[in-house]
């Protein structure tokens, strides 16, 4: 009888290059504060945020993704044909099919990659990273492009308290590929559908289609996400320390998603991080980017700080579903 080929793959894998493509429009609090009745010292004081990007009218999630696609595959050093997985993680793609990351590959010049995307909402980069990793060390592809992006201003309510003042537009993206030494650790990821009405969208497309309710928009309970971020993926990112085997002292940072800048200074806190580990505080003039946001802290990281090259940095996401994922990762 013929015994059957697996695939086999390279035992490690590491990330080798990062871009990132945020909104041409500056938005400073200002300009929002009107339709909630706020100030923008209200909104600095609970979110950390002083001004957000967003990108024009005509301006779609998908090119955002290309920009930061193009820009992490010149930093990886790895051309473009030589990519052979493309996944994107979002929930802002205008189209329900085809995917986003299929006109992605298309238009970097990586086809005929396969291509995907994901919808795990914040927590849907970490998602990526791990799906990436596992494959590529399953023999199923060798150099993955891994994005986050994300149009959230297409789906603001300006008069909506909870969540308006928050989001921003932009995309991250990192090129990851074989190592001969470990550079993502396992992930520890989980979902907790019964708080699926904590944070999502306030209709649907058939309701809106049917007359029954405007176009959908993002919708929170903030003291309820607030909660659920701060006391339970503290744990969660305590997790991936363990299973990673290194403790925060072994960190060069950590790049939560970029939620708000009060749950970032808690979890700095619970984990007791030293001052030695520089963390990603994107959110001040990015904004809440939901799966673009870890991915764009850390390029910005390494832009402002390069000697964190070859460091380990925590990453964790969290968000609607509710799901969440954290790894740690050697940073290109």
């Amino acid at each position: 009888m013929t015994t059957l080929k697996q695939a086999e793959g390279p035992r490690y894998t590491r990330m080798l290059g990062f871009g990132a493509a945020r909104g041409d429009l500056v938005v400073p609090n200002d300009d929002l504060v009107g339709p909630i009745n706020s100030s923008d010292e209200w909104i600095r004081q609970r979110t950390g945020i002083v001004t957000r990007t967003r990108a024009s009218h005509d301006i779609l999630a998908v090119d955002l993704a290309t920009d930061a696609a193009r820009d992490a595959i010149a930093a990886s050093g790895i051309p473009a044909s030589e990519i052979d997985l493309v996944l994107v993680a979002t929930i802002s793609n205008v189209l329900q099919t085809p995917s986003m990351s299929a006109v992605v590959a298309d238009r970097v010049g990586a086809n005929p990659a396969p291509a995907y995307d994901l919808n795990a909402a914040c927590a849907g980069y970490t998602y990526a990273v791990a799906q990436a990793d596992a494959l590529i060390r399953a023999g199923a592809a060798h150099y993955a492009l891994v994005i986050g992006a994300e149009k959230l201003s297409d789906v603001v309510d300006p008069t909506d308290r909870s969540i308006s003042f928050l989001l921003g537009d932009g995309a991250g993206a990192v090129v990851i590929g074989p190592s001969e030494t470990p550079g993502i650790s396992a992930t520890v990821w989980g979902s907790d559908g019964s708080k699926a009405d904590a944070v999502g969208m306030n209709a649907t497309l058939t309701d809106f289609r049917d007359g029954s309710a405007a176009w959908p928009t993002l919708r929170q309970e903030g003291p309820t996400v607030f909660r659920w971020a701060v006391w339970e993926m503290a744990k969660v990112a305590q997790k991936a320390l363990d299973q990673a085997g290194v403790t925060v002292d072994d960190l060069a940072a950590f790049i939560p998603h970029q939620a708000n800048m009060r749950i970032v200074d808690e979890f700095a806190k619970q984990l007791k991080l030293p001052e030695t580990v520089l963390i990603g505080r994107d959110i001040q003039t990015t904004g809440n980017t939901s799966a673009a946001s870890i991915p764009l802290a850390t390029h910005r990281l390494l832009q402002e700080h390069p000697e964190l090259s070859g460091g380990l940095a925590l990453q964790i996401g969290f968000g609607a579903g509710l799901v969440y994922g954290a790894q740690v990762v050697v940073l290109p």
